[in-house]
């Protein structure tokens, strides 16, 4: 990562939802140990963000396709279409 953080924006842009999981648990797990410099548990901080905003981008993305699946049409006879909706 550099320090204006090209780098590891970049990186995280092509993580998919575990990977970013994965290592945003294994940086919280760093930080809780401790024993790092003032300046390595800032990085550690900044790129856990930058991983939280990326789990948080996929779930977001899941629950607006599960919103549009259960919006739609469970069943076609339920709009009028199809012959159990013909009651004449």
């Amino acid at each position: 990562m550099t320090d204006d953080g090209t780098t590891a924006a970049g990186a995280t842009g092509t993580l998919g939802y575990e990977q970013a999981r994965d290592e945003l648990i294994e940086v919280v797990r760093r930080l809780e140990a401790g024993g790092t410099t003032l300046e390595e548990s800032l990085a550690l901080w900044e790129r856990g963000e930058e991983l939280a905003k990326v789990c948080r981008h996929w779930l977001e993305g899941a629950r607006a396709r599960l919103d549009a699946a259960l919006a739609g049409p469970a069943d076609p006879a339920e709009n009028g279409a199809g012959p159990a909706a013909d009651n004449s």
